[in-house]
């Protein structure tokens, strides 16, 4: 199963420059271990030492927030759209 990754400027280097990649996976887990599959050092930038989303990294399955679903077992299906998109802070 295929779903599209939107990846946020600043991760682009992994990708080559790409914006929007495919990656494989039945749950927003398994996509981030295909892209890191597939683009070595992405995972460490999305993901904490546990596993876990990096508090000031935001992930969007079709635009529902994936902190209201199931976190990273939220489940995909063909098709879907990932978004990554880092927190901005400021004031």
């Amino acid at each position: 199963m295929s779903v599209q990754v939107r990846i946020p400027t600043p991760l682009r280097r992994f990708t080559g420059g790409s914006e929007e990649v495919a990656a494989a996976g039945t749950t927003v887990g398994s996509v981030i271990d295909d892209l890191e599959r597939q683009y070595a050092g992405i995972k460490e930038r999305l993901c904490d030492n546990e596993g876990q989303v990096r508090r000031f990294v935001n992930i969007y399955v079709n635009g529902d927030d994936i902190r209201f679903l199931n976190n990273l077992d939220s489940e995909l299906k063909d098709g879907d759209e990932l978004s990554i998109v880092p927190a901005i802070a400021g004031g």
